[in-house]
């Protein structure tokens, strides 16, 4: 099968959110792309052959440029138009209106909890969940079909993962990433003991999460990212990396830096194995845990698969 070649333009740093977890928090000092510096992006990566691009940040909204840059993307032929987005700049109907508009074909909102008090106090701005979930209404209204969403899995929400999920399946959103934090650098390395949960502890409430999906066929994607899998054996239709290994040929260009095989480059710069991994039945589809997370917690809580059962 022909992967999807895929495009993920990163365009600056920054941000109306201050996420307490964001991997981007010691990059704010950066300039942000110009315009002209995207365009030329987009159609090196439509030239070679790119047919799938997301636009993400930073956020993207607070951009004068986001409406024309959806339109030229959608004008260079690319098939699928995509941009995360936290959401709040959705919550004017005026601005709603005119991204679904410029022809924006999937938006994938950040939402870290079911309610106010939750997200709000991880995102730290008060009234943030109001104006995403405003967001979701409006692009809704105005004829957006396809609405995503990630949640960044971390000590505070961890244990309210299944009512995240219910409150995500309510809003009609069946296209979901819940994404164990990634403390390579940014918030979580830096306050890694107050955010970054234990997969052990962590991995029940995953689990009953991501058990919403069985028997539901109106989820489209619903999938968790950066774990390892010895303790979601029962779920292994429902990881990331498995899906995009098989689907995806994927590149970043950032403000700082160029990655044009993330698949495989993630796997061997910020993720490990560790010796007692191997001869695990999920040793090959596995991408181990964050070496961080090793340096921090050690790997005693890693288990070795002796079956690939549930």
């Amino acid at each position: 099968m022909n992967k999807i070649e895929k495009v993920v333009i990163i365009c600056g740093y920054r941000c109306n959110n201050n996420c307490v977890f964001c991997i981007n928090s010691g990059k704010r000092h950066i300039n942000d792309k110009s315009t002209t510096q995207i365009l030329r992006e987009m159609l090196d990566a439509r030239e070679r052959g790119k047919v799938y691009i997301e636009f993400i940040g930073g956020e993207i909204t607070i951009r004068p440029d986001t409406f024309m840059l959806i339109k030229q993307a959608k004008k260079m032929g690319f098939a699928s138009v995509n941009m995360a987005t936290n959401g709040r700049m959705l919550s004017y109907p005026d601005f709603a209106k005119r991204l679904v508009d410029s022809g924006i074909d999937e938006l994938i909102f950040s939402i870290h909890g079911h309610e106010p008090g939750l997200h709000d106090s991880l995102t730290r701005v008060s009234g943030s969940f109001n104006e995403l979930v405003q967001g979701l209404k409006n692009v809704r209204k105005f004829g957006l079909k396809k609405v995503a969403s990630n949640t960044t899995i971390v000590k505070a929400n961890y244990m309210h993962l299944p009512d995240i999920g219910k409150f995500l399946l309510g809003h009609g959103v069946t296209n979901s990433e819940f994404i164990f934090a990634d403390p390579t650098y940014g918030g979580v390395h830096d306050d890694f003991f107050s955010l970054m949960p234990r997969i052990s502890e962590a991995a029940p409430f995953i689990r009953k999460c991501l058990a919403l999906s069985k028997n539901n066929k109106s989820i489209r994607h619903w999938h968790i990212r950066y774990v390892p899998l010895c303790y979601f054996r029962g779920y292994l239709k429902n990881i990331s990396e498995i899906h995009e290994v098989e689907n995806f040929h994927t590149e970043h260009l950032a403000p700082d830096f160029r990655n044009q095989d993330v698949e495989n480059s993630r796997k061997n710069i910020s993720r490990q194995k560790p010796s007692q991994c191997r001869g695990c039945k999920l040793f090959g589809l596995c991408e181990g845990i964050w070496k961080e997370y090793l340096i921090k917690y050690g790997a005693g809580e890693l288990k070795n698969i002796k079956s690939r059962d549930n």
